[in-house]
């Protein structure tokens, strides 16, 4: 039987990107429904809140786009079928309730845009990909939760978008290991570079407009 690592060989899958020279972050849905293990959808993700604020404040040293998606509907619920049916707690992600606001702990900047999406991924039905065009970003730092659902589809869409995507492995995380772990691997061989959080603020220290 075929290992996986002979698998990805066979179909040349894994190949490392070429990085840009302005990248841009993105923290998906790291909100306190989800970094509050008593939230909604919570779990502990206090390590990679902490390592999602190292990869931000040195964005912010160079002046590099960052933006945060937050995810909830509105309280009639009339905007939302589908996830209520899979996930009946999504009825508590209400727009303005504690469950949709970004976590404190980022330290949210008033020159960084904040994004309100329905869907998992970051870009779909939002304006992301329209911030991206307009600034030039040619990378992206993808953060925030959860591994196997918006994290993976925010990727999917930037891959989709021809957008090069670099995944700190700290500044992400899940519910459950396994499904974490398997998604990782996934977007590694076929969609983003996953990458160690100490790289990712090694490359966007070394551009921006005054890098250097």
């Amino acid at each position: 039987m075929t290992d996986e690592k002979e698998s990805q060989e066979q179909v040349k899958f894994g190949g490392s990107l070429a990085r840009g020279s302005t990248p841009a972050v993105i923290v998906v849905d790291l909100t306190i429904g989800f970094t509050d293990p008593k939230g909604t959808f919570g779990s502990d993700l206090d390590d990679v809140v902490e390592q999602t604020v190292r990869v931000l404040e040195a964005a912010r040293e160079r002046g590099h786009l960052v933006i945060y998606s937050t995810v909830g509907y509105d309280p009639s619920l009339r905007d939302v079928n589908v996830p209520i049916q899979k996930a009946p707690a999504a009825t508590k992600m209400l727009n303005g309730m504690d469950a949709s606001i970004l976590d404190p702990r980022l330290g949210r900047r008033e020159e960084e845009v904040v994004i309100h999406k329905r869907a998992p991924s970051a870009l779909f039905g939002t304006s992301v990909p329209a911030l991206l065009l307009g600034n030039h970003i040619d990378t992206v730092v993808l953060c925030g939760a959860v591994t196997s659902g918006c994290i993976r589809a925010t990727c999917v869409d930037l891959y989709s978008y021809e957008m090069p995507t670099l995944i700190p492995l700290q500044c992400v995380g899940d519910r459950e290991q396994a499904p974490h772990e398997a998604n990782l691997y996934d977007m590694q061989a076929k969609y983003a570079d996953v990458i160690d959080v100490e790289d990712a603020i090694g490359y966007l220290r070394d551009t921006g407009a005054d890098a250097g």
